[in-house]
């Protein structure tokens, strides 16, 4: 019990430092890890509560920067797909469901190598798309901000202000996420519901760090490293038998 909580610890602290300086989101790197152990519902539910809170440090500590078009824009639509998204995900069978999670996070490492010859046009309809598809990927697999950073990265907004825009859309997504799951029934063993209270508080710690960092550490330094790890955890769901 106590190398499980010390994992989750270890593994939230780092979560939250580096998805909120990368841009990665929490979601991203804690899915996949969480998948490997428990039932992928669990996963997305337990995930998804830290996930909230993370949005909430990012909106209290990113507050100076707001784009309010680009947060109703992605917004709203994420509302709605995010649902639709969260009905699938407690639909089919766990292995399949990790399969499709283990392709999706591949595919998602291959465009962090490609990113530099993407270009996204800058426009309402962007916006829309792009709203629609992070809360449908939220919903269904948990890591909508790979997708939500991929159409919001074509406005060119400054960090901060990028970092608030984005925790505002996930708040959106992950609070109809969470309501579906609650609603089909999926719930947490005991000894994940007190640890995830514990895990909350150093999300907290975690956003505070990212606060601190942001400003010194480059980007792209954790991009290449974080994403070939995630492309062996996806590798590793793929190949489940």
């Amino acid at each position: 019990m106590l190398v499980q909580v010390l994992s989750l610890s270890v593994l939230t602290l780092f979560a939250s430092l580096v998805g909120t300086v990368s841009g990665f989101g929490v979601s991203t790197i804690m899915i996949p890890v969480m998948g490997l152990f428990y039932p992928l519902p669990v996963s997305l539910l337990f995930v998804a509560v830290i996930h909230l809170s993370g949005d909430i440090w990012k909106v209290i500590f990113f507050k100076s920067g707001a784009n309010w078009k680009l947060i109703l824009l992605f917004g709203i639509p994420g509302l709605a797909f995010s649902y639709a998204g969260a009905v699938l995900s407690t639909g089919g069978s766990d292995v399949f469901m990790k399969r499709l999670l283990g392709g999706f996070i591949l595919i998602y490492v291959v465009y962090l190598f490609l990113k530099q010859s993407w270009k996204i046009p800058a426009n309402d309809k962007t916006s829309v798309i792009g709203g629609s598809l992070s809360g449908f990927f939220a919903g269904i697999f948990g890591v909508g901000g790979a997708v939500r950073g991929a159409f919001l990265s074509a406005f060119n907004l400054p960090k901060e202000m990028y970092i608030f825009t984005s925790g505002m859309i996930a708040l959106f997504i992950d609070i109809t996420r969470i309501l579906r799951y609650l609603m089909h029934g999926t719930g947490l063993p005991g000894n994940l519901t007190w640890m995830l209270v514990l895990m909350i508080p150093l999300s907290f710690l975690g956003a505070f760090a990212a606060k601190k960092v942001i400003h010194r550490i480059p980007q792209k330094f954790f991009r290449p490293v974080i994403a070939a790890l995630l492309g062996l955890v996806a590798l590793k769901f793929v190949l489940l038998s």
